[in-house]
C-alpha cells in the first residue's frame, strides 16, 4: 500500500514496486490520477488519509483480497508542504497540516498494523531532511516531520519484537511537484500577511522561494527515492533510516556535530545570496 501515489515519490514508488512483482494498492485522490497510474500490478485506490471511511474501505479491500494476498508493506508518503514564518501561519492551517502529514499516517498505521503483524511486513514513513533540521520559514512543515520521526522511533521499538520493520526515509531536494509549488504557495503566504508581517518576513520568504527554485535542477529524481524505498522493503534487515539526495547525508552528519549557533550561522549564510537586494537610499 502506497499513499500519496498521484505524483512524485509516491507514483514512482508504486511503479517501482509493481515492476518488482508486487501488487500495489496506490492511494490517489482524483480519477485522472488513477487513470494515469493504472497498469499491470498497479491498482489505484481512491483514498484521503484524513477520512476514516476511506481508510475503513481500504482495510476491507485488503481483508477481502480475491487472490488471498497478504499485506506486505505500507508506504506512508501522502503529505503537503508549506513555507511560512511561525507568526504568520494561522493555527487552523497548522491543524490541517498535522492532519495530513502526521495524524493521517497514524490512522493508516493503526488500521493496517494487524495485517502487517500477521505478515511480518514493513512500514516505510517518508519524512524529510526537514525532520532533522528546521530552517527559517520551514517551522510548520518541519514540526510535522520531526513528529513523524518520533512516532516512527517509538513504533519501531513497539512492533520490532512482533516482526514488523519500521523504516524512515529522509529525502532532501527531490524534483517533485511539491518542490515546484513552493513559489505559488509561498507567494500566497506573503499576500496573506499583514503589512507589518510583510515588513518583517517578506524578504525572508522571497529568499526561501528563490533558494527552493534554485535547488530544483540539482534535486534527486523521484525514481531515486523509489529505489531506496523498494530496497528497504525487500531487504531482510533494512536500516532504520535512509537519506535521498547527494547533500542530504552530508547535512545529517553535519547537524550531529555542529552546535545550534554554528548551524544557525551556516543556514543564514546559505540563504543570504537569495535575499532581495535593497534599493539604495
Amino acid at each position: 500500500m502506497v499513499t500519496g501515489a498521484s505524483t512524485g515519490i509516491g507514483a514512482a514508488t508504486a511503479r517501482e514496486l509493481a515492476a518488482r512483482g508486487f501488487h500495489v494498492l496506490a492511494g490517489v485522490r482524483r480519477n485522472t490520477d488513477a487513470d494515469a497510474l493504472r497498469a499491470a500490478n498497479l491498482e489505484p485506490i481512491m483514498l484521503d488519509i484524513t477520512e476514516e471511511a476511506g481508510i475503513a474501505a481500504l482495510v476491507q479491500r485488503i481483508t477481502d483480497d480475491p487472490e488471498r494476498r497478504r499485506l506486505g508493506a505500507l508506504v506512508n508518503n501522502a503529505g503537503m508542504g508549506v513555507n511560512a514564518p511561525l507568526e504568520t501561519y494561522p493555527l487552523s492551517e497548522w491543524r490541517r497540516l498535522f492532519d495530513v502529514n502526521l495524524f493521517g499516517h497514524v490512522a493508516m498505521m493503526q488500521a493496517l498494523l494487524p495485517a502487517l503483524i500477521e505478515s511480518r511486513g514493513s512500514i516505510v514513513n517518508i519524512s524529510s531532511i526537514g525532520g532533522k533540521v528546521a530552517m527559517a520559514a520551514y517551522g510548520p512543515y518541519a514540526a510535522t516531520k520531526f513528529a513523524l520521526e518520533a512516532v516512527s522511533d517509538a513504533l519501531r521499538r513497539e512492533v520490532g519484537p512482533l516482526g514488523v520493520r519500521v523504516v524512515v526515509v529522509e529525502p532532501g531536494a527531490v524534483t517533485t511537484g511539491m518542490l515546484g509549488r513552493v513559489n505559488v504557495s509561498g507567494q500566497r503566504i506573503i499576500d496573506e500577511m499583514t503589512a507589518e508581517q510583510r515588513d518583517r518576513y517578506g524578504a525572508l520568504m522571497q529568499a526561501v522561494i528563490s533558494q527552493a527554485q534554485a535547488s530544483v535542477p540539482g534535486g534527486a529524481p523521484p525514481e531515486e527515492a523509489a529505489r531506496v524505498i523498494a530496497d528497504a522493503i525487500t531487504s531482510r534487515r533494512p536500516q532504520t533510516r535512509y537519506t535521498v539526495g547527494r547533500s542530504t547525508a552530508l547535512v545529517v552528519r553535519l547537524i550531529r556535530i555542529m552546535s545550534d549557533r554554528m548551524l544557525d550561522k551556516l543556514l543564514a549564510n546559505n540563504l543570504k545570496p537569495y535575499l532581495p537586494k535593497r534599493s539604495p537610499a
